[in-house]
């Protein structure tokens, strides 16, 4: 598209067609050759590779003399702004990173979590003016193909944390929607709160995100509710 307009493709595969995936490993085929032919460890997916050396002096050698190979022998460009030597833990791959441990484990790496909160953050907007449960049913649709992949992580808290998140931002919604404290009241009390906090909590100054982390509201809605709610748990382990 051009300018807003539609026109016809002369070169090049649709992002996203099944043509690309096959196309790009009959041309990376030839490098991935070459680096076992050399003896080095590596992991590739599609066009997206982590090569693995044992110093700092060696991965600037081995990433001047790969950036030779696929600029002058399959003449291709490489992008320095994504290519680096660094540690392990200071990269990603696939959306994932790695802990500063004897042992490391597999982490969220930070930008999976920031795109991970913006996702939710949108599709959790009191502005959006629709129900809870169709807020519900769309956050359970996301939910379910992102922990289909990112609960593979070896770092469960993580995942904890961003399950208690997720409750506050509905406890908050739920909150804003109720408007009046005299609703507030009546709603609290309906879910079993007493009658001295269902009070304290509904004549409250504080603000709905405070509150939603409440004695009251956290029991008004416990983690059986999200879960009649239809939302899955992000912290069960799925780690072999």
């Amino acid at each position: 598209m051009e300018n807003g307009l539609v026109s016809p493709t002369e070169e090049g595969t649709p992002q996203g067609g099944p043509l690309s995936p096959l196309l790009s490993n009959l041309l990376w085929d030839e490098r991935d050759q070459e680096l076992q032919g050399r003896g080095h460890r590596f992991i590739r997916y599609a066009d997206d590779c982590n090569m693995d050396v044992g110093s700092q002096r060696a991965g600037e050698r081995v990433m001047r003399s790969v950036t030779e190979f696929l600029t002058k022998k399959l003449r291709l460009k490489v992008n320095e702004s994504k290519s680096a030597v660094a540690r392990p833990w200071e990269r990603k791959f696939l959306g994932f990173s790695f802990t500063i441990d004897r042992r490391p484990k597999r982490r969220l790496a930070p930008q999976t979590v920031r795109r991970f909160r913006e996702r939710v953050r949108e599709l959790t907007r009191r502005t959006r003016g629709i129900s809870v449960i169709h807020m519900a049913e769309q956050l359970r649709s996301y939910l379910i193909g992102w922990t289909g992949y990112f609960g593979w992580c070896e770092t469960p808290s993580v995942l904890r944390d961003l399950e208690s998140w997720i409750r506050r931002r509905i406890r908050c919604v739920i909150w804003k929607q109720w408007q009046r404290g005299t609703t507030r009241y009546a709603e609290l009390r309906s879910r079993g709160v007493g009658r001295g906090l269902a009070a304290q909590t509904a004549g409250s100054a504080h603000g709905p995100w405070r509150l939603s982390r409440s004695p009251a509201l956290s029991f008004a809605f416990p983690s059986s509710w999200f879960e009649r709610l239809g939302l899955p748990r992000l912290s069960i382990s799925r780690a072999t």
